[in-house]
């Protein structure tokens, strides 16, 4: 007795006849089941018959297939695969016009089976169609069939492409080569030199040879989707299949025909949205045109080659007026060079091009700073200038902002990166622009000024900036702008405030998604967090803090420390002198009692900003806090030097006068250490040995030269 999982129940179809309902067991061979059948319904000759599935993909089934067979499936009864094609090889030969367009057609259907595949093939069958499309004596609906068939055999991989002869790809390129055949036979003869072009090298060279350019461009230009899709599929095989030189000119070649322009007006922004099949082409054709760029991205500054030394001249000197550096002496030009690139953003000053020796992005961040310097020299020279003059700490290095933001283009246009089978992310704005990466870094490195000073960002913030820049360009792309225009118009209304309400969105909305459970333990950790956040601003309080007293004339400012003594009881303040070291609080004349502060203002509400209304800046207002104590007669007033600075005090206070902490820098601290903390939680630690103790900090190497010594950097 069979056992209940190898038995599965079927359906079983042939037409004039009343279905039979069996139970087919899967350990029986497949001709008993097909016998059994035959002998129910009275038929001769089993093996003359096959079963194939009614329904869908009309696949015959076979001892290697039988296993996919489930529970109420349908079968038919159908000739066997042998058997039907000895009769279209017959069929396809007839004297008979009709009786050949009928076979042919039968054969294009059934070719997509492997079974039958192979059994048409090892009668010679492809052959038979070579002949007929060499011959080309047959009407445009034979030849359609004939083609069809062709390819649906050649799919399988059962014959190699490389065997067809010179005579056949001439035929079938003079298919797409000629201007009023049948478009459908043009569709089947483009999808057959795709696959020509895809199999090997020999047969690019011979399409490539034969190829008409001009018209297989012609076929983009034309109503019918289904042909511009087979004729960019064509041009996409030629791209990827091409040795660089063949690329090179293939593409100056498309440029002069302007492709890329005919694709974005005709193609992408008339329609308004593509077929999946063709979004894949242009993503293609985006992905290796934009790979073109890879030599330079891979290629370090070389500091010897004079081409590229005058280029990253042409920088300092595009922006900085210089003196007639040929009557200075050598030492005077380098130290002048020196501090001029130091302004333009450079870490290693005295030798600028160390900057640009990582790969990626390499030259490719030297041509894109040149190419905005140029293209752009009023916006180049403001953007240098304003954070080159600057003296608060918060300029913003144009050189290694640059350098960063060419490598973060690099990785969203994914330069470098070969395409995917099933890629289908194109940027409309790849189509409308000759130089995307370069038009789209100098929007962008002004983006990333505009953020640096929303952010109040300074030197130690640069990742943080990066990260905030990457998902402003990321989320505008993924908009899919038209225009660099609009790209431009989106991104900058995507500004950092923006961002943080789309993250505090998203975070909410992944909140609501999680599980009941988690959403508890959540909850249950939040006041053990909020403790170790209090806990350390606290900590911070304590040690202190250097602030500057803001005067009329800056060069008279002032210095005084703060900070919290050890029993959180007095706040201990006084005056220092420039470049001190935490002082000790007996250095510390001032003080006041904690139980004394009777309330924290901040911003516009302080003493401080009301007695100067109208002079503070905006930077200035926002990094303001006062402390009112005794009777709210006497204020403390302070002017952070940093956003976090700023945070940290404010919520330490708060925490001193029992109130609850309310700045960003607690709620992005917070979520941090919850989303650590719950992962951690959340951990398969099962079976898994965790040790009591820490494992040994490893020795020390033998010699620190992979450190950058910055003393050794020329001021």
């Amino acid at each position: 007795m069979p056992q209940q999982k190898d038995i599965v129940k079927i359906a079983i179809q042939m037409p004039g006849a009343y279905p039979q309902l069996i139970q087919l067991d899967q350990k029986k061979p497949l001709s008993a089941v097909i016998k059994e059948v035959c002998d129910k319904w009275n038929l001769s000759g089993p093996e003359n018959f096959a079963l194939q599935y009614a329904d869908g993909v009309q696949t015959y089934i076979t001892e290697s297939n039988r296993l996919d067979i489930k529970n109420g499936s349908i079968l038919r009864l159908t000739k066997a695969p042998g058997r039907c094609a000895e009769d279209l090889y017959k069929g396809i030969q007839s004297s008979d016009p009709g009786v050949r367009c009928e076979s042919l057609k039968e054969l294009a259907s059934v070719s997509t089976d492997i079974t039958f595949a192979q059994e048409f093939i090892s009668r010679d069958g492809h052959s038979l169609l070579v002949q007929i499309v060499e011959d080309a004596h047959e009407v445009p609906l034979v030849m359609l069939h004939t083609l069809t068939a062709f390819m649906e055999l050649m799919d399988h991989g059962i014959v190699s492409w490389e065997n067809l002869s010179s005579v056949f790809i001439k035929k079938v390129v003079g298919f797409v080569n000629g201007k009023l055949l049948d478009a459908s036979i043009q569709q089947v003869s483009l999808d057959i030199m795709e696959s020509m072009v895809l199999s090997s090298s020999s047969l690019f060279q011979q399409i490539r040879k034969e190829i008409t350019l001009d018209q297989l461009i012609s076929h983009l230009q034309v109503s019918n989707q289904l042909l511009q899709t087979k004729a960019m599929a064509l041009l996409m095989a030629l791209l990827q299949t091409a040795g660089e030189t063949d690329r090179q000119e293939l593409f100056a070649f498309l440029e002069k025909k302007n492709l890329r322009q005919y694709i974005y007006k005709n193609i992408i922004h008339s329609s308004g949205s593509v077929g999946d099949e063709m979004a894949h082409h242009l993503y293609v054709l985006q992905s290796v045109r934009l790979n073109l760029l890879e030599p330079r991205m891979r290629t370090p500054l070389d500091s010897f080659n004079q081409e590229q030394r005058e280029a990253l001249h042409s920088l300092r000197q595009a922006v900085f007026e210089t003196e007639s550096e040929g009557s200075l002496s050598n030492e005077r030009r380098r130290s002048l060079c020196a501090k001029e690139f130091k302004k333009l953003g450079f870490s290693n000053n005295s030798n600028p091009g160390q900057d640009l020796g990582r790969t990626p992005p390499g030259l490719l961040a030297l041509d894109t700073m040149t190419y905005f310097a140029s293209r752009y020299p009023d916006a180049y020279s403001r953007f240098v200038l304003e954070n080159s003059s600057r003296e608060d700490k918060h300029e913003c290095p144009f050189a290694r902002s640059s350098i960063q933001l060419t490598l973060i283009l690099c990785e969203i246009l994914r330069i470098g990166e070969a395409p995917s089978e099933t890629g289908s992310n194109y940027h409309p704005i790849f189509f409308a622009q000759d130089r995307l990466l370069e038009e789209l870094f100098c929007i962008c490195i002004q983006l990333l000024n505009k953020t640096w000073k929303e952010m109040r960002a300074t030197q130690e913030d640069f990742d943080k900036v990066m990260q905030v820049v990457r998902e402003q360009i990321t989320r505008t792309l993924s908009s899919k702008p038209t225009s660099l225009e609009l790209f431009k118009n989106k991104v900058n209304a995507l500004n950092y405030s923006e961002i943080l309400k789309l993250r505090q969105t998203e975070r909410l909305h992944q909140e609501e998604t999680l599980a009941p459970p988690v959403l508890e333990l959540k909850e249950r950790l939040k006041p053990e967090l909020l403790e170790l956040i209090r806990q350390q601003r606290l900590n911070r309080l304590c040690h202190g803090t250097l602030f500057r007293k803001i005067s009329s004339r800056r060069r008279q400012d002032k210095l005084w420390y703060c900070r919290l003594s050890p029993n959180h009881k007095v706040l201990h303040y006084g005056d220092v002198e420039e470049e001190t070291e935490t002082p000790s609080i007996e250095t510390l004349q001032e003080k006041i009692p904690v139980a004394d502060i009777k309330a924290l203002l901040i911003g516009k509400d302080c003493p401080h900003m009301k007695e100067n209304k109208g002079k503070q800046t905006k930077e200035m207002l926002d990094l303001a806090f006062s402390i009112t104590y005794d009777v709210e007669e006497y204020s403390l007033n302070f002017i952070a030097s940093s956003r976090t600075d700023f945070c940290l005090w404010t919520d330490g206070l708060n925490v001193l006068l029992g109130k609850e902490m309310s700045s960003e820098a607690m709620r992005s601290e917070l979520e941090i250490l919850l989303s650590m903390e719950i992962k951690l939680r959340l951990l398969d630690l099962e079976n898994v040995p965790i040790p009591d103790a820490a494992p040994p900090i490893p020795k020390p190497p033998s010699n620190f030269n992979f450190c950058y010594d910055f003393s050794q950097a020329e001021q």
